[in-house]
């Protein structure tokens, strides 16, 4: 099983590395804003695969694309691939809303991060991922997996 940062980037480095160049290279609350908001993600699924996509945007997956960590001068933005189909009870999502795919989150210095509300739309999004996945897949490739 491919773990967490194992796929090379260009230049050799993980995409994992690039992840934590970026952290230092912010090197202010943004940085520690990243750091958190991947952390919560690795808690929430230990399986998640981390990249380094579209020169230079940190990007967790799990059957798919999971979410994004954008940096911008006065916000991180976690963008949910599929945010549009996920539950917010919680209200989460404040940015992105127009569109019917995407959804994101936009923490500015100082926000407080609900870890359990959002830890439970990264395992919805998962479920979500993990669920098309399946069905996706052949009917015979389902009856040999059940039965393996």
């Amino acid at each position: 099983m491919k773990k967490s940062g194992a796929s090379e980037a260009k230049g050799g480095s993980s995409p994992s590395q690039h992840i934590d160049g970026r952290i230092k290279e912010l090197g202010d609350w943004r940085g520690e804003m990243l750091a958190r908001i991947r952390s919560i993600i690795k808690q929430t699924d230990p399986e998640v695969i981390e990249e380094w996509k579209w020169r230079g945007v940190p990007v967790w997956e799990h059957d798919g694309i999971i979410c994004t960590g954008e940096t911008y001068k006065a916000v991180v933005k976690m963008t949910f691939a599929k945010g549009a189909s996920l539950e917010d009870p919680s209200g989460l999502f404040n940015s992105s809303l127009e569109g019917n795919t995407r959804r994101a989150i936009d923490f500015h210095e100082g926000d407080k991060i609900d870890e359990k509300a959002l830890k439970a739309l990264i395992c919805e999004a998962v479920a979500l991922n993990t669920s098309k996945r399946a069905a996706a897949r052949p009917a015979s490739a389902r009856k040999k997996s059940k039965s393996a």
